[in-house]
Parts: C-alpha cells; sequence; structure tokens
C-alpha cells in the first residue's frame, strides 16, 4: 500500500510537471506555477533569477516612450536655462535671493521629471492604473509650474539688473526666452499623448485588476479607496519636498528658528507618509488616527503660509517675492492634495476589518521570487487565505 501512495503521488506530480522520484518534490515546480509566470525549480533545485520588470506590450512601451522623451527634452531646455544664468550672474550675486531661487526653482523642476520616470516605471511593473492616471494628473501641475516658471525668471532677471548683479540681462531673456515658451508646450504634447495611453492602459490592466480582485464590487470599491490613497502619497512627497525646499531658500536668515524647523520637516514628512502607508496596510486604527491628525496639522501650516507670503510685513513680503508665484502653486496644490489625502484616509480607515487586510498582506513564500508587492491582490474570494505553495494530497 506504501508503494502504491508512492507511485500515485508521483504519478500526479508528473503530471503537474514535477520531478521524477530520483529529486525530492519541489512545490514550485509544475505547470501551474509556470502558467502563473513563477520560476521553476531545476533539477539541481536551483530557481531561475527573477528579472527586473521590462514593459511587455505596445501601451505599456508607449508610455515608457512618450514619458521619457517628454523629461529628455525638458531636462535638455532647462539644463540649458539654469547654465544660462548662472553664467551671466556677477561675483558676489550668488548671496542675492533671487540668484538662488532660479537654480532652485529650475533644479527642482528637473527633480520633478525624473521623479515622474520613477513613478511610470513603478506604475506599469505594479499594472496600477490608478497611478497611471494620477501621473497625467501630474503633468497638468508641471505645466501649470511651467507657466509660472517663465514669469519667475523674467522678474529675477528684472531684479538683478536693477541691482547690477547680473551680465548682459537683455542677452539672458533672449536667450532662454524661447526654451521656457517651448516647455509647456511640450507638457501639454505630452499630456494629451499620455492621456490616451492612459485609456488604452486601463482596458490592458482591467484583467489583472479583475483577477486580484475578483467580482466583489465592494471589495472592489475597498481596495480602489487603498490604491488612489498609495498614489496620493507618492504624490504628496514630490509638493511637499518641492514646497519646502523652496522655502528654505527663501530664508536667508540662519538664525531664525524657522528655518531650522523647516529642514526638519523635511524628514519628519518622509517618516509620516511612509507610516501611513505601513498603517493603513496593518490597519492600525490608532495610527491612522494620528497620521490624519498631522495631515489636518500640515494643512494647517500650508494655509498659514499661504497667507504669510501675501500678507506680512513689508521685509518679509520681500524675502518671498521672489519665488511667491511659485511657492503659491506649490501650496495651492499641496493643500488639495492633503484634503483629498485626509477624505481617502478616513474611508481606509473606516474599511477597516471588512476582509482587505488579507488580500493586501504580503505572502510569506520560501522563494525571494515569489513574494506579492503589497498593492497588489491576490483572489480570496474562496473564503480562505491563499497558501503559500501549491499542495498535492
Amino acid at each position: 500500500m506504501s508503494a502504491a501512495r508512492i507511485q500515485s503521488h508521483e504519478a500526479r506530480a508528473s503530471l503537474l510537471g514535477g520531478q521524477s522520484s530520483d529529486w525530492a518534490y519541489q512545490p514550485h515546480s509544475g505547470a501551474r506555477h509556470h502558467r502563473k509566470g513563477y520560476p521553476v525549480a531545476s533539477a539541481g533545485g536551483r530557481q531561475a533569477q527573477r528579472t527586473m520588470y521590462r514593459p511587455n506590450t505596445l501601451w505599456t512601451w508607449a508610455l515608457v516612450v512618450v514619458t521619457a522623451v517628454q523629461a529628455a527634452i525638458v531636462l535638455v531646455f532647462e539644463s540649458y536655462v539654469f547654465a544660462k544664468f548662472q553664467a551671466s550672474l556677477k561675483d558676489g550675486a550668488e548671496s542675492d535671493s533671487y540668484s538662488r531661487a532660479i537654480p532652485t526653482s529650475l533644479t527642482l523642476y528637473i527633480f520633478g521629471f525624473l521623479y515622474q520616470l520613477v513613478l511610470v516605471y513603478d506604475a506599469l511593473r505594479l499594472q496600477n492604473t490608478i497611478q497611471v492616471i494620477g501621473l497625467c494628473t501630474f503633468n497638468v501641475a508641471l505645466l501649470v509650474y511651467a507657466s509660472v516658471q517663465m514669469t519667475q525668471i523674467h522678474d529675477a532677471i528684472d531684479r538683478l539688473d536693477n541691482k547690477s548683479k547680473i551680465k548682459d540681462p537683455v542677452s539672458v531673456w533672449d536667450g532662454t526666452k524661447p526654451y521656457l515658451t517651448a516647455v509647456p508646450c511640450i507638457i501639454a504634447l505630452g499630456f494629451v499623448l499620455m492621456s490616451v495611453v492612459a485609456w488604452k492602459l486601463y482596458d490592458e490592466f482591467a484583467w489583472m485588476i479583475y483577477k486580484h480582485i475578483s467580482a466583489d464590487l465592494k471589495m472592489k470599491r475597498r481596495y480602489l479607496t487603498y490604491q488612489i490613497y498609495i498614489a496620493l502619497l507618492k504624490f504628496d512627497f514630490f509638493f511637499f519636498l518641492g514646497f519646502t525646499i523652496q522655502f528654505v531658500v527663501v530664508v536667508v536668515d540662519k538664525s531664525n528658528v524657522e528655518f531650522y524647523l523647516t529642514i526638519a520637516a523635511i524628514p519628519v514628512t518622509i517618516l509620516i507618509l511612509f507610516m501611513a502607508a505601513v498603517f493603513t496596510q496593518r490597519e492600525n486604527r490608532p495610527g491612522m488616527v494620528v497620521i490624519i491628525l498631522l495631515y489636518i496639522a500640515g494643512l494647517a501650516y500650508f494655509l498659514f503660509k499661504l497667507v504669510r507670503m501675501w500678507h506680512s510685513s513689508p521685509e518679509r513680503m520681500e524675502q518671498y517675492k521672489v519665488v511667491r508665484k511659485s511657492m503659491t502653486a506649490f501650496a495651492a496644490i499641496t493643500i488639495i492634495l492633503i484634503l483629498i489625502t485626509v477624505i481617502n484616509a478616513c474611508i481606509c480607515t473606516a474599511n477597516f476589518g471588512k476582509g482587505l487586510k488579507p488580500h493586501l498582506a504580503a505572502r510569506k513564500l520560501d522563494s525571494e521570487d515569489e513574494k506579492t508587492n503589497i498593492t497588489e491582490m491576490p483572489n480570496l474570494s474562496h473564503g480562505g487565505p491563499v497558501p503559500s505553495r501549491m499542495t498535492i494530497d
């Protein structure tokens, strides 16, 4: 009887693509894992190494090409403007806030497009339609900032010319204006193309979303809210950081306590956003309450800064003047993002204990190649937890 059970076990293992009886049973070997795209153990027991994600369809490649070309052109134009402006400054101009604010603004803009490329790769790797749509909106924000940037640089050149701290201001403006005008046009074109690609990817990723969350409409809504919230945190990071960096440049008096508080806010903000994602995944209600209260405090902070930039003492008004328009744009976008983030955080907290957590928990598998990302959702429609490996009776 023992021999019969062994023979039966071998037969079923063979049907699943398993190894012969000369080898120990490999739970990850078989047709099921091969169809799912998981690595299959070799005869020596070694698993294939997981390769880095690469776009594998027409529209995933289209999104990569559109965003990469857009970023490359904008980076070249912005780098030229940066170099032209810096080369035109006279000795001693570095002490003027206008000479520091413009390079900071240009550098921040360059970082924005590099960060967009990272988010594009992340969205395609996770097949996250919500994040792809968010990237289109992110492009609109960059378009607004590009429009503000032109007048900001023109004002800076005029101010530095009045103080005799810039060489040949007419030549500097005439040399940079065509590139500054072209940047919003390139972003607008990129936005249109990205919107078309996002629409196509929505259909392409539809099956993957259905497979992960089954047909449970209530669970789909909870998962959708979670995905929106996680995507918002990624965009919050850029605008929080962008506003803070510009403010640090504006504050000339480093003996001011506000300067050091602003510096300290950068790592604190990163920690808050990271813990917000962790608390949501683990359904930590007390932690989420604290995070929401911190969001509200952040909202009050940005409202205070926004009012202060436009209604303050003459000395401080002059200090803010160099980056008032760009910081106003950043503050306004950040305030809107915080409001949306708070609403989504409250909805996510209300969804705690309603069955979403098992879907979000990363499965602990023997192979690193089979770890599930926390933003992916296995199908749990059968009501039980997903087993960590395929088992044979």
